[in-house]
């Protein structure tokens, strides 16, 4: 369940899998709740839609053709992106998942997931996206 704390109107989640059974199931699990969803098939669609800024948690892959999940959050480090992830993997790897999380991923979970294991790594991003936000506006005042 998502906690209605970190909750707020107008949050956007981003899909980055290249299979899509599996953005059609999780777009449909995240739609249900009331969030935005957009999806992307490749890490190389993701950075040319020109708005990895704008997501208040991204959903990502490991293994995709191209660009990996990986590359996509050390880019998005490099430029200064901070986008709460929830790495997804049916390839599991503890080497992976140490360097997704020492990177500051929020989670890495492996396929096949729950619904609830899903769901509690969205409200973890929420959390975390939300105290950037009000970090943000503290400092800006």
């Amino acid at each position: 369940m998502i906690d209605n704390n970190t909750v707020t109107e107008g949050t956007r989640i981003s899909i980055v899998d290249d299979d899509p059974s599996m953005r059609e199931a999780i777009t449909t699990l995240i739609s249900s709740i009331g969030f935005s969803v957009d999806e992307f098939f490749s890490a190389e669609d993701f950075l040319k839609s020109g708005r990895p800024h704008v997501f208040d948690c991204l959903i990502l892959d490991v293994r995709m053709p191209g660009l990996d999940g990986l590359e996509l959050q050390r880019r998005l480090v490099a430029a200064n992106i901070s986008v709460p992830i929830v790495f997804i993997t049916a390839h599991y790897s503890e080497d992976q998942r140490r360097i997704a999380m020492e990177a500051g991923a929020v989670a890495f979970l492996r396929k096949p997931f729950t619904e609830q294991e899903l769901l509690n790594a969205i409200n973890a991003s929420l959390a975390i996206r939300n105290k950037n936000v009000e970090r943000y506006d503290e400092e800006s005042d």
